[in-house]
């Protein structure tokens, strides 16, 4: 049976096992992180089910980017109408959302039937092998177009290079290691809209704007040989679940578009030694010792207020109304928030080293 989440079956095929596992709090598992007893990708906390107030300032500023996102998708879903014989492969789980808007748009608007699948990725451990494996079977002589939302330091972009080279070289496959994002800010991926960072609608929700999915989880106790990587489903938040209704309302938008569109951008390399100087800058500044513990965006700073233990964040501008999120979820955490004119994000956030507590 076709595991789409709360999207409809169409959507997309989340290749993943879901599991019922014991929460972790955010408390315990940043220690558990910090201190190296556990791999991130192993637990996985209660997630943060938006308070009415949280939605209201949600809406806020989604208001203010639809537009330019709307317009974001289009371009990159007519790029990709031009190739022949491609499978989307979103990475779960900022990439599912992104997905599933242009499977629609290329179905709807460019009359192109193309297959979404939504596999795991995990950083410092692997690309889910055997999601891969299926995807072949089923489309061996597809290209794979590899999406996500949003680039913050380029992780994710080298992880995957890493991961696909080795599969390749273990199942003497040729599939592409290209990745396909919205916002590039890290100047890494192969294609992007923009490499300015502005934010991503998805990335101000949890599940409750990914289908209900988790993150994905890769734990030995629960993954049994020739398993998917496994997620936990929130069906519990189905009534703050905004999934298809942002689906829905992205779509609406894109259906008033013109075919006016512009070209995607590639790798800026003096972009991503900008970045990976200023990203050193404030590693001293703050005294940060694990790079892992910057994350720089808007997207990741949004991240680490809703599932991580935040120490700061740095914003380029306290009046941009693009951070109102931010300044809501800090508040309710109490975070400091540091304005920094010379960021060159609109937001970046230093999670705290518990280890010093």
């Amino acid at each position: 049976m076709i595991f789409s989440g709360s999207y409809l079956e169409d959507d997309v095929e989340f290749l993943l096992k879901v599991i019922d596992i014991d929460f972790t709090s955010i408390e315990e598992k940043e220690q558990r992180i910090q201190s190296g007893q556990a791999h991130y990708s192993e637990m996985i906390n209660q997630e943060y089910e938006p308070t009415q107030a949280y939605f209201a300032t949600f809406k806020e500023v989604y208001a203010l980017n639809k537009m330019r996102f709307a317009k974001d998708i289009f371009t990159l879903a007519y790029h990709l109408s031009l190739k022949k014989d491609i499978v989307l492969v979103s990475l779960v789980r900022a990439g599912t959302p992104i997905g599933v808007l242009l499977r629609r748009v290329l179905k709807e608007v460019f009359n192109r039937e193309v297959k979404h699948y939504s596999i795991s990725i995990i950083r410092d451990r692997e690309i889910d092998n055997i999601a891969l494996s299926h995807i072949i079977k089923e489309y061996p002589h597809f290209e794979m177009i590899f999406l996500d939302g949003w680039t913050g330091k380029g992780v994710i972009n080298r992880e995957l290079k890493k991961f696909i080279a080795k599969f390749n070289t273990d199942y003497m496959h040729e599939i592409s290691d290209k990745l396909y994002v919205i916002s590039d800010i890290a100047g890494v991926a192969d294609f992007s809209v923009t490499h300015e960072d502005y934010l991503i609608p998805s990335s101000a929700l949890n599940s409750t704007i990914s289908g209900l999915v988790s993150r994905s989880i890769l734990n030995d106790k629960y993954i049994k040989k020739g398993d998917f990587h496994a997620c936990k489903y929130y069906d519990n938040y189905q009534k703050s679940d905004m999934s298809l209704w942002f689906i829905e309302d992205i779509l609406s938008i894109i259906q008033g578009l013109t075919s006016d569109t512009k070209a995607l951008s590639t790798k800026d390399r003096h972009l991503h030694q900008e970045i990976e100087a200023y990203i050193a800058k404030i590693m001293q500044e703050y005294c940060v010792s694990d790079i892992n513990h910057i994350k720089p965006g808007i997207g990741e700073s949004t991240r680490v207020l809703l599932r991580r233990i935040p120490y700061i964040i740095l914003v380029k501008d306290l009046g941009c109304e693009d951070i109102e999120h931010l300044l809501h979820l800090a508040k309710e955490k109490h975070v400091k928030i540091v304005e920094d004119k010379t960021l060159p994000y609109t937001a970046l956030a230093i999670i705290k080293n518990v280890q010093k507590d």
